[in-house]
């Protein structure tokens, strides 16, 4: 008999942007790197002889607290990777709501009728992860291997090994990230020991612990899915303005220094170099925060600069104001950038706590700026 770990990946970019992450290459967040560790010291006794995982880096940096510390290889298979999400790949769960809310209705009900353009379905899905995990026993009769995987590709593998159709996989629950599984080959023949246990995670690093979605509830702004859009300056500019200048009388307490002109005309010039520099964050129909991206300045150094992120009253401390990071993410990533940037007040502490807890660090201080600020960084980059 084989013995198989069948184990998903840390938490990752996706799952915390609230963006369609399927084979889309995300990295794993501060939160999921918490994670590798709890999975680690779970595994710390398990006498494992291989490790397998799917090719993309957020499978790799978790299979990394098995085969690590054990010193065995790890060996990548295409054929273990997340479900294709065609066209909707890397845009957001808000987005898809409004533009294709029957097919994403489909997909939340894993119906056999889901499919976008360029993307697989859940048929091709349960076939190919199956066989995947199916060879791997094969090729270690007796032995015991850990195989990490991705949450839609896991739920679907298990339902196949329970004799479970399509639609009756909609029935099993969702898996928390490094939820393990295990699975017992004996031939053909396959049993289902125990699925999607997460005994090894603190409740305060559990990314379900944070979410209520997979409980099938409702009116969580915690898990509200934003979308974004071009801000057209030459239309909104009132908007854009309120915006800077409520920021700037919240942060400092004073209308000193403030040079509103100059802000609107920094971002007028920007947008009209690209309307992506400038982006209203929408939740359902209402206006919920904006970002500002200079897109040309340190763009030789890898940089992605961020002038301006701010949440309209109503909508801040309720746990959405990362999503903007994530925007900012799928703009410059694809640029080639490495890095995001952004200045913040030394004394606004809410704002430096909130860029802390998503990875950004103080570089050093800004020069030649109307009050003092720090330089904050965050590597996007896919560094091992």
């Amino acid at each position: 008999m084989t013995n198989i770990y069948l184990v998903r990946h840390a938490e990752a970019e996706g799952n915390l942007y609230r963006r369609i992450h399927g084979q889309y290459d995300s990295l794993v967040t501060d939160n999921g790197c918490r994670q590798i560790a709890a999975l680690a010291h779970r595994f710390e006794g398990i006498h494992v002889d291989a490790v397998y995982s799917s090719d993309l880096f957020r499978t790799r940096a978790t299979a990394k607290a098995i085969y690590g510390p054990k010193g065995l290889p790890l060996t990548t298979r295409k054929t273990l990777r997340e479900v294709s999400m065609g066209v909707w790949e890397d845009r957001t769960w808000g987005e898809v709501a409004r533009t294709d809310g029957r097919q994403l209705a489909l997909f939340n009900a894993t119906s056999r009728d889901w499919q976008v353009e360029g993307g697989e379905t859940f048929e091709q899905l349960r076939g190919r992860v199956s066989a995947a995990i199916r060879q791997i026993a094969h090729n270690h009769p007796g032995q015991t291997v850990a195989v990490v995987c991705h949450g839609t590709a896991i739920r679907n593998a298990l339902a196949v090994f329970q004799g479970l159709s399509i639609e009756e996989s909609a029935k099993l629950p969702h898996s928390d990230n490094t939820a393990v599984s295990l699975l017992q080959f004996d031939g053909d023949a396959v049993r289902v020991l125990f699925h999607d246990d997460a005994s090894h995670l603190p409740e305060e690093i559990s990314t379900f612990a944070k979410q209520r979605w997979w409980k099938r509830e409702s009116g969580s702004l915690a898990d509200a899915n934003m979308w974004f859009r071009p801000l057209d300056m030459e239309r909104e500019e009132d908007f854009f303005r309120q915006c800077r200048g409520e920021a700037w009388l919240n942060i400092h307490g004073s209308w000193d220094h403030y040079d509103g002109d100059a802000f609107a005309k920094d971002a007028l010039e920007q947008w009209r170099c690209d309307p992506n520099s400038v982006i209203c964050a929408m939740l359902g129909e209402e206006p919920a925060g904006l970002l500002h991206l200079d897109l040309r300045r340190d763009a030789d150094k890898g940089i992605g600069s961020i002038p301006f992120v701010y949440m309209l009253p109503a909508f801040r401390k309720r746990g959405l104001g990362v999503q903007l990071i994530g925007q900012a993410v799928s703009v410059y990533r694809p640029l080639g950038r490495e890095y995001l940037r952004l200045r913040c007040a030394p004394d606004n502490l809410v704002a430096q706590r909130f860029y802390k807890r998503y990875g950004f660090r103080r570089v050093c201080s800004a020069s030649g700026t109307r009050v003092p600020l720090d330089v904050l960084e965050k590597y996007i980059g896919y560094g091992e």
